[in-house]
């Protein structure tokens, strides 16, 4: 069972998403906030697989409660962020702040219940393509002083340098495993340690990595 929490400071949106998701029998919604403090409160009480975060909401906003939640390595939430506004910069903002996952409501419900699945495995939600777009924009952005990094070649083997461009190309699993001729267990193992590695919470931050090393250019 994947436990959910959903953070919107609309009512309606938050009663909307419940009643989709009590309908699935591997979700369940485990408490509801109307900003981005509670929500933050709740989460650190509650520790639920997903956080779906609006990000305009009173007081503190998403994408600052998104930073906050992300912030605790202790936490084994992983926030999904579900707005009206698909605008670049909170696009940027979101995923900065550690969100594993971009999602608009106008999509359609099976979709949103998708997306929450897949951040709750530890998985990107954007698709390849938009995943290179926005994140080489993202990694090609200034973000004031960079901190120490370790070159790649210290950080990983060669093996693992070889997934890591991949990931950072947008390559399924599956489509790695085909590249380099392994089976998908090697290729979904090789991008665990790559996790706990290169401290990444998900795909999405692996591929923000691989830009950063030049593993993969814009």
């Amino acid at each position: 069972m994947i436990r959910v929490v959903l953070a919107d400071d609309q009512p309606l949106i938050r009663t909307g998403l419940r009643v989709l998701i009590a309908d699935a029998p591997d979700l369940e919604v485990v408490g509801e906030a109307g900003d981005g403090a509670e929500a933050v409160e709740l989460v650190a009480r509650l520790r639920p697989d997903v956080a779906v975060m609006d990000i305009r909401m009173p007081g503190t906003d998403g994408i600052e409660a998104t930073r906050r939640i992300t912030a605790d390595p202790d936490l084994p939430t992983h926030v999904l962020v579900l707005t009206t506004f698909d605008d670049d910069d909170y696009v940027y903002g979101a995923l900065r702040a550690g969100a594993s996952g971009f999602l608009v409501k106008d999509l359609s419900l099976e979709t949103i219940l998708d997306g929450i699945r897949v951040v709750a495995a530890g998985d990107a939600l954007l698709a390849p393509g938009i995943t290179r777009r926005l994140i080489g924009e993202f990694a090609a952005r200034p973000q004031g002083p960079a901190r120490p990094r370790r070159p790649v070649a210290e950080a990983v083997t060669e093996r693992e340098r070889e997934v890591l461009t991949l990931v950072g190309r947008g390559l399924s699993n599956t489509e790695i495993a085909a590249e380099l001729t392994i089976s998908v267990a090697t290729a979904k193992a090789h991008v665990a340690r790559l996790f706990t590695k290169l401290g990444a919470r998900d795909r999405v931050h692996l591929v923000i990595q691989a830009y950063e090393f030049g593993l993969v250019a814009p």
